[in-house]
This record gives structure tokens, sequence and C-alpha cells, in this order.
């Protein structure tokens, strides 16, 4: 196959600011990380102090060949209480992005990806009425401050994945039984808030949540858009490929519908769509059915299933309609050997895309850094460079070489190739 790559294809590597800049102190996440009761498997602390070392970082990203980096800013530490915006904390992620331009990376910025400032939870999180003007209200004074240096804009992260979790009995509660889930009856009383009104974006799957979602979005995009019409703006999604066995196809039809296709129909109206696949979810008559017997699976004992990402950009374009950047892909794994053969074969699946005319604009790998994986703790390694937490130092793996050297071959090939 001839390199269907585009010359400004963006290729490179995803992180999160709570997940890697360490002590989020006013998230809500912060706060949960510390409740009695909580699920998650421990605090995320100092992460891997991305914050004071982000120069040393994008260094090493771009060193590595990659042309993009996407990355989160933190709200909480934007706004840490309500209507008191900080200077200091948009300097620093005015000077983040700075780097990113200096070292030839574009910059693929995400407003919102999971955590929120802590206030917002006292006012109903994701199912306030408040939430999207707020929201929007931030996204202006972003812009306002740090928009004519982002690459491209996307707006929530991962909105629908509260549904896919729910499909496997982690969260979705309705609010009338919050009060009877330890960590929301621990946050409520923290919060002084009622139990039913606990609604953090990593865990609402009501139908009031993905309102108080989508309007968040349409109006975070036209708060975007009013600064920098150019600007692409659109939001990302976790979309499983979303399989049954023999019983298992109502089931899957309906995490489909809920999970995958409302999002991607919701997304229309955008100028693109993120992509984040790590694998299938299949569904049997008893609903999620293990991994067959014998494939390799990964740290938290799912199949690893490259193919996936193929299905799901194929499934965007069929129901969105509108160009596709992977936004994230990756695996859960100590062994970095698994994690190229597992980008080879993701890679080739974006590239059958390409071929066959679907607009795909770039492939982003999570996760640049060993980090902070949520409820998880920092057991799994998704990195393709890893950290030793007892002393921060970075060691950039065979998976950061092979991907950055292809990015570095598909540039050059475009470069050369006849006019």
């Amino acid at each position: 196959m001839s390199n269907p790559f585009p010359q400004d294809f963006l290729w490179g590597v995803a992180t999160a600011g709570h997940q890697v800049e360490g002590s989020n102190v006013n998230s809500d996440t912060w706060l949960l990380e510390h409740l009695p009761g909580t699920i998650f498997a421990e605090p995320s602390g100092d992460a891997v102090d991305h914050y004071h070392r982000y120069r040393e970082d994008i260094a090493l990203i771009a060193g590595l060949g990659f042309t993009s980096y996407r990355f989160s800013i933190e709200w909480a530490r934007i706004e840490p209480e309500e209507g008191h915006f900080s200077l200091a904390e948009l300097d620093h992620y005015r000077r983040v992005l700075e780097e990113c331009v200096g070292q030839g990376l574009t910059p693929v910025v995400t407003f919102h990806h999971f955590t929120s400032p802590r206030w917002l939870l006292e006012l109903g999180g994701w199912e306030g009425d408040r939430t999207p003007e707020l929201f929007a209200r931030y996204c202006n004074r972003v812009m306002g401050h740090l928009g004519d240096l982002i690459g491209v804009a996307c707006t929530l992260n991962e909105p629908n994945l509260p549904w896919l979790l729910e499909s496997f009995g982690i969260g979705g509660e309705s609010p009338e039984n919050r009060g009877n889930v330890p960590m929301w009856a621990a946050a409520a009383r923290r919060l002084g808030v009622d139990a039913s009104t606990i609604a953090p974006f990593q865990f609402c799957s009501t139908e009031a949540g993905f309102n108080v979602k989508l309007a968040a979005h349409k109006a975070a995009t036209a708060a975007i858009k009013a600064h920098r019409p150019d600007l692409k703006v659109g939001w990302t999604l976790a979309n499983s490929d979303i399989q049954a066995l023999p019983g298992g196809e109502e089931l899957a039809d309906r995490v489909r519908r809920d999970v995958n296709e409302r999002f991607l129909v919701a997304s229309r109206d955008d100028d693109f769509v993120g992509i984040q696949t790590y694998g299938r979810t299949v569904y049997g008559p008893e609903g999620n059915a293990p991994a067959p017997e014998g494939v390799p699976t990964n740290q938290m004992g799912e199949e690893i299933y490259p193919q996936a990402l193929e299905a799901t950009i194929r499934e965007a374009h069929r129901t969105a309609g509108v160009p596709v950047i992977v936004t994230e892909n990756g695996v859960a794994t100590e062994d970095d050997t698994q994690r190229v053969d597992y980008l080879k074969a993701a890679v080739d699946g974006v590239a059958s895309c390409l071929a066959d005319g679907i607009n795909v604009w770039g492939y982003i790998a999570w996760t640049a850094f060993d980090n902070f994986e949520w409820i998880f703790g920092y057991r799994p390694k998704f990195g393709l460079i890893a950290v030793d937490r007892s002393t921060q130092e970075r060691t950039p793996k065979d998976s950061a070489r092979w991907l950055g050297n292809l990015a570095q071959e598909h540039a050059a090939s475009q470069v050369t190739q006849p006019a």
C-alpha cells in the first residue's frame, strides 16, 4: 500500500492534566480519591509532576519524532472558586502551549478531561442546570488568554464513558440511590449537599447528564468559535467496538445506541469527532462476556484487540459523517513488545480507513507517560515513556521510538513524493 497518510497528519501522544500534573487539589476527583469508601485504588498525589517538568517532557516528546501533543487544561486550577480566575494558572498553560509550538508540536487541547472544580460538584455537577453556562464561561476566558496558540480544540473528553462503565457494573446509580453508595454519601457529607445531587462527569450516566453534557459541548463550541472561527472544534468519545454473542444481540444493540451512536449523531455539526478506542466489548445473554480463553489480555484482564480501532473509525464515519481524529488508543501492559505489536495493528487499521477515503486527521496514542489511571491507580501501564515515580526519571520505551520513527518516516515520504 502506498503511504495513505496526509502530509499534515497528526502523529502524537496524549495526557490529561489530573493524571500527570499532580496536586490538583481543587478538583472534584482529588476530593473523591480521599473520601471514606472511595473506589479509587489510591490517590493521585504528585502524579508524574508534569506541571513542573513540562518543558523537559515536551522536548522529549518532540525529540522522539512526534508532531502533536494532546493535553488538557485544568478548570479546577484556572477557576478554583466560582467566578475567580487565576491569571497565574492561565499564564502557566500559555507557557506550556508556547513550549509545544517552539518544539514544533501541534497542541491538541482538551478543555475538560473528567475533572471539574470541586465547587461545581456542590452546584449539581454534570446534572446541574448552570453547568453548560459555567463551562462556556470558562472556555471563553481560556480562549481570551490562550486561544491564539491552540492547534485543535476538544471540548469534553469521553462524555459517553459513564454509559459504557455502567454496562460493566461501575457507577450508574440513580439519584435516589446515591446515598446508599459509601463514596457518594461521604462526598455529600463533605460538601454539605444531598447525595442525590452528586454527579461527577466520569460517573454521570442519567438522561439529565446526557442533556447537560450535550448543552455544555454546544455552548463551549460557540464560546471557542467566537474567538477563533477557524479553530477546529469537536469532542472525544470512548467508543468500544461493540459486538454480540448469540443471545446478546439486544443488549449489544442497546449499549451501541446509548454509548456510541447517539453521541456520534450529536457530532454531526462539529468540525471533527475524536475517537478513543482500546478494544472490543462483547455481550452475551448474561451481559458482558469475559475474554475468550487463551487470548492475550491486558493488565485489567481484557482482551487485547487492536482491530477495534478500525471498526470504530468506520462507525464514526458512517454515523457522524465528519472527519475523525484518533485522540486516544493504547494498551495497558508491562510487556512493551506487546504494545509495539498493538500499535502496529492499530495504525494499519487507520491506514486502511484512509485508503478507503475516510477522512482521518491524526493518530494520537494513549499515553505519553505511565501515569495515574483513575480508579485503577498507578498499576496499569499505558505509557510509551516509563516513569520512576521515586525519582520522576523518564525512560522512553521501544514503543515510543517505533511510533515516533513511523511519524518521521511518513512525514519524510510525503515531502519526497513527486508533485
